[in-house]
């Protein structure tokens, strides 16, 4: 009969260990990239021994898999302790994305497809931050006989429309209220928020519903839902919009295109930023 093999008890790393590699997936280089993205997110360096028990591998592989990264450039250690921190060619890597990017390119097909699902007018808007105000630069009309027309490199007041109202409510309290001094609040129907306490108001819900909504601010007949899409420092730079005549846009519908903008706002986010 054999005699047993003992069992070899070391230590057990703490921390969430790194998922077992699915199909077509190499374990060294999941490992690496895990690595690679815990120091990005450490804001700074960090000890092999923290990045160790973050990612639930021995010291011994964790260093292993570092000083490869090390000989290649993307990452690099840094001061007596000999912290770990990203390094240069990992950002050389990173800016070809940011090269690569065309926000028009990316966004049209979105645009049609947005379009063919809501049956409406969909634009994409830009923040121009040196007047602050929205401006459409692309656009795909719905085949309805009525429908919203706007042209492109058309400017849509901040706190009258849906995609103004998206920027705002991601801008701090402090800029709204300079921004109200500065350019004030234009009337345009008897439904454009006219004080700054109801905009404020009216932020503060789209802040909680994820998107925005324009009910005949800028025009009467006239509703747009938006939602914002992040660069890659999470600031809001760009909107997509639905919009439509109310007779088609009833309430039950807003809730719905409010849902369809998000999710294709937060698919262009991803495409564009990565976040």
């Amino acid at each position: 009969m054999a005699t047993p093999v003992p069992v070899k008890r070391g230590k057990k790393p703490r921390g969430t260990p790194v998922a077992a590699p699915t199909g077509g997936q190499v374990q060294s280089l999941t490992r690496g990239l895990t690595l690679l993205e815990l120091i990005a997110d450490s804001h700074g360096s960090v000890a092999l021994t923290e990045l160790a028990q973050q990612a639930g591998l021995p010291n011994s592989t964790t260093h292993r898999l570092l000083s490869t990264m090390q000989q290649q450039g993307f990452v690099r250690q840094v001061g007596d302790l000999g912290l770990w921190t990203i390094g240069a060619h990992a950002f050389v890597v990173g800016s070809s994305f940011l090269q690569s990017r065309n926000l028009l390119a990316l966004v049209h097909p979105v645009l049609r497809s947005l379009m063919e699902q809501s049956g409406e007018t969909v634009n994409l808007a830009v923040l121009d931050l040196s007047d602050y105000q929205a401006v459409i630069i692309d656009q795909v009309q719905c085949t309805q006989l009525m429908r919203m027309s706007a042209p492109i490199g058309g400017k849509l007041p901040m706190h009258a429309s849906g995609a103004g109202k998206a920027f705002l409510a991601h801008l701090g309290d402090e800029q709204v209220t300079a921004l109200l001094h500065q350019k004030g609040l234009h009337y345009y129907t008897p439904k454009t928020l006219m004080s700054p306490q109801s905009l404020k108001d009216n932020l503060a819900q789209v802040r909680k519903a994820g998107f925005s909504l324009d009910d005949e601010e800028h025009a009467l007949g006239l509703r747009c839902v938006a939602a914002p899409i992040y660069d890659e420092h999470g600031e809001a730079f760009a909107a997509l919009s639905i919009s439509g005549p109310i007779a088609r846009m009833t309430d039950d519908r807003i809730t719905e295109l409010g849902a369809l903008v998000i999710r294709e706002a937060r698919q262009v986010t991803l495409a564009y930023s990565g976040r």
